[in-house]
């Protein structure tokens, strides 16, 4: 496994996450420009997990070219959290990212941080809201990172949910928490110029880079370079 990246929790431009289904795809997302490459299964929910050797085969692929990671589910409730943490770590992956609810207890938390120590993000959804609290209680369970997703794919998009104010705030409290910190949700090219200011390590794509802008088929490479443009505009900009 390569050694995880240092990220800049203020960088003013996020980075681009863009979710793959295997080998190939994480390939042409990492060409395209990609700077976190992260598997998942989309005809298994938001959250679908891949099957572990896909998982190990894509990390091995990419040989350090960008940096990985892979979702570990939706548990079925707290106690199942260690358990399919722990077997997507054993991959290599850089970053293992997890659904976390609100009402997880904070020994639950820190038993799914400890199989995937400094490595584990949690992922909030949007339908539910967003918990005042959690963002300090990942941290001191040991969690680096935390992302919001839409659980629903039913072309409601992650700002029909959360307000922008909203959404800075969480952004606001991963930084002052350490934490790296994502927004994800439907996203398409057109968010990201509204996106991009509130603070985020990285937005997540997929279904928006894909073709038809439809989740479950291939990713278009051409799409995913212009998300990547994008973003390197808008750094571009900010740094003159």
């Amino acid at each position: 496994m390569t050694p995880r990246p240092s990220f800049e929790f203020r960088a003013a431009v996020p980075r681009l996450l863009v979710s793959v289904r295997d080998g190939a795809e994480a390939e042409a997302a990492c060409a395209a420009g990609a700077a976190l490459v992260d598997g998942k299964d989309p005809h298994r929910g938001a959250l679908g997990a891949l099957d572990p050797e896909v998982v190990r085969a894509m990390v091995a692929r990419l040989a350090g070219r960008a940096i990985t990671s892979a979702v570990a589910g939706e548990p079925d409730g707290p106690d199942a959290l260690a358990t399919s943490v722990a077997t997507l770590a054993a991959t290599g992956v850089d970053y293992v990212k997890v659904a976390v609810q609100p009402d997880f207890t904070g020994a639950a938390l820190a038993r799914a941080a400890s199989a995937a120590r400094g490595r584990l993000i949690a992922v909030l959804f949007a339908e539910v809201g967003i918990d005042p609290d959690l963002v300090a209680r990942l941290a001191a369970a040991g969690f680096v990172g935390a992302m919001i997703d839409t659980a629903g794919k039913d072309g409601r998009r992650l700002t029909d949910w959360l307000e922008p104010p909203a959404l800075q705030a969480f952004t606001t409290a991963c930084r002052e928490a350490r934490l790296l910190s994502g927004l994800a949700g439907s996203l398409r090219l057109e968010d990201i110029p509204a996106l991009a200011p509130l603070g985020a390590t990285y937005l997540g794509f997929r279904g928006g880079l894909c073709e038809d802008g439809d989740r479950t088929r291939r990713l278009d490479p051409g799409l995913v370079a212009g998300a990547a443009r994008a973003l390197r505009a808008l750094a571009r900009r900010d740094a003159a």
